[in-house]
């Protein structure tokens, strides 16, 4: 059994979102959102709101009650499109300024299945 979840256009740098997903790929997911909820760091907050929604889906799709045995087994940062901003210069110039932007996928299994 496993149950996906997707967090897309997420106004965070891959870079940074990687480095707190790689504490969590492989861990139950009750001690993943309580390692999340201690991280002081943007990317943190929206990887724990896409592992609660897979949470979410796999209660209400697939009936399961018990998250005990539920762990995160595939935990992807991708990078999206960026943004793309103007900021006007000296002499009626214009610099280009990209904000960055992730995809986070979150796949969550049974230990069972």
């Amino acid at each position: 059994m496993f149950v996906r979840a997707k967090a897309m256009y997420v106004r965070v740098s891959t870079r940074k979102s990687r480095e707190v997903a790689d504490l969590v790929r492989g861990k139950k997911v009750e001690d993943a959102l309580r390692i999340l909820k201690f991280i002081p760091r943007k990317g943190a907050f929206h990887i724990a709101k896409a592992i609660r929604s897979a949470a979410a889906n796999a209660e209400e799709n697939l009936k399961v009650r018990d998250l005990s045995n539920v762990y995160v087994s595939d935990l992807r940062i991708e990078m999206g499109p960026p943004q793309k901003r103007f900021m006007p210069r000296a002499h009626g110039r214009a610099s280009l300024i990209r904000k960055p932007t992730t995809h986070i996928k979150v796949v969550l299994m049974d230990k069972e299945g």
